[in-house]
């Protein structure tokens, strides 16, 4: 049976490197803040308590994570001594559990549940601690672990201070632990300042778990998993890594991508089976494309749902509320907002459907426009089934178009169209004879008179 687990999550720095009124924790990758990451990863994880360590300089992340896991889960590190330090501010917030505890960082998005989890199963192996590790490409100015004959851990050591021998190792200390509460937070009150920035290290815990005899062992990430966030440069190469990350499991999923590099994911972005996406579309939070369906090429998506064999683009804006049924078509130049496309229902070209209801198979001609906003308020407008609404027709909300009515083309539709009926709402042509040759030739006449220049345009 699973012991109890719980996460303490250190989310307390100054993140004056991003040189932004945002604080550092709340900046986003793939459309999720990096503190949403972290929370989201440990209730992934089983953990039936979150303890969130915030500093005093970023109220709105206590009020954030407050948001989150309820009030008392944002425990406050008063003064910036250490990653150890952070780590101790949590133990209030941790009051009466028993169990288990992953201690991480909230500026490493990119780690995976798998990679905590098989943390977790070390410890309910018999480990007394257990460090997550990386190797590095460049071991340069990281922490290396060296390790015993059998593999296992031995000791921390600094860049600085290590030997050439021990700046040759590549295994590097990434910082997250497992441990039993009391154990954690026992060793904890041992970590010393004694070193050049006289703070409490979070990376003494290891060593001091091996000399007090607990067996200590380390679970191994990729360098990817850890990278840190501590810039916007950095923030823009976790950002890739993420893109990348989703790229890949989506084409595995049996997801075509015709140019993968081009597509932009989000963190909850779903794609069924052989759905086809185009070059350049971008994918905000809160979209999901049935199977079957194709995404063409420069569409920008947030928020809406696309269903089976349904074709949207290109150059097509569905921003959230936009909900398009099996095999409907939104064509190029088309935006949709919280509107709904029965089965079969299209809009080919250069139109805009904002809060309304188009029944099946219904046709929306080109330049459509649904006039849903008087400044204040907004307004729906419904078409009915197999309904056909002519080019350059303006429904002005509220407003309903009957099943099989049609619309002129050029109409401004104001008041209900009956099933079935046409509708034809524009102003009676009138032809004024000569006024076409009249004109020119006054306008040909003052053209002469300036020298054959024409006027520019002020």
């Amino acid at each position: 049976m699973q012991k109890p687990r719980a996460a303490v999550i250190l989310a307390a720095g100054q993140g004056t490197r991003m040189k932004s009124a945002t604080p550092k924790v709340l900046h986003k990758v793939g459309g999720k803040a990096m503190l949403d990451w972290a929370i989201d990863l440990a209730a992934a994880l089983g953990c039936s308590r979150t303890a969130v360590v915030v500093g005093p300089h970023a109220p709105e992340v206590g009020a954030h994570v407050t948001g989150r896991l309820g009030a008392g889960a944002a425990a406050v590190q008063d003064r910036p001594l250490g990653t150890a330090h952070a780590a101790r501010a949590a133990e209030a917030a941790l009051a009466g559990f028993e169990g288990d505890v992953v201690v991480f960082f909230v500026d490493t998005p990119l780690i995976r549940r798998e990679t905590l989890a098989a943390m977790f199963a070390q410890r309910e192996a018999g480990a007394g601690v257990v460090m997550l590790a990386f190797e590095a490409a460049d071991p340069t100015g990281y922490g290396r672990i060296a390790t015993d004959e059998d593999g296992r851990f031995a000791r921390n050591v600094e860049h600085k201070d290590a030997s050439d021998a021990e700046r040759a190792i590549a295994l590097c200390n990434a910082g997250a632990l497992v441990a039993d509460k009391a154990v954690l937070f026992s060793l904890l009150t041992r970590v010393r300042d004694d070193n050049a920035q006289k703070e409490f290290y979070l990376t003494d815990v290891p060593g001091l778990a091996r000399s007090s005899g607990f067996p200590v062992e380390i679970v191994t990430a990729t360098e990817e998993e850890v990278l840190g966030v501590n810039s916007r440069v950095e923030l823009a190469e976790a950002e890739a890594a993420f893109q990348q990350r989703r790229r890949i499991e989506a084409m595995l999923a049996g997801v075509t991508l015709i140019d993968p590099a081009s597509v932009y994911f989000s963190h909850d972005t779903e794609i069924g089976q052989d759905a086809v996406i185009e070059p350049g579309v971008y994918f905000g939070p809160g979209v999901r494309v049935a199977a079957g369906a194709r995404v063409r090429a420069w569409s920008h998506l947030e928020g809406c749902e696309i269903g089976p064999e349904a074709s949207v683009g290109p150059f097509v804006r569905l921003r959230p509320g936009a909900r398009l049924a099996a095999r409907v078509k939104i064509g190029n130049f088309v935006e949709v907002k919280n509107a709904t496309f029965g089965e079969g229902a299209q809009a080919s070209h250069l139109t805009y459907v904002g809060d309304a209801e188009i029944g099946a198979r219904a046709n929306l001609g080109c330049g459509t426009i649904t006039c849903n906003y008087d400044g204040f308020d907004k307004y729906k407008t419904v078409i009915g089934e197999d309904a056909f609404i002519g080019s350059d027709t303006a429904l002005v909300a509220p407003v309903k178009v009957g099943a099989r009515a049609y619309t002129g083309s050029g109409s401004v539709i104001t008041k209900d169209v009956p099933d079935g009926a046409l509708a034809v709402g524009r102003a009676r042509q009138r032809d004024i004879e000569g006024w076409g040759d009249t004109f020119r030739a006054k306008k040909s006449a003052e053209r002469a008179a300036r020298g054959g220049k024409r006027r520019e345009v002020e």
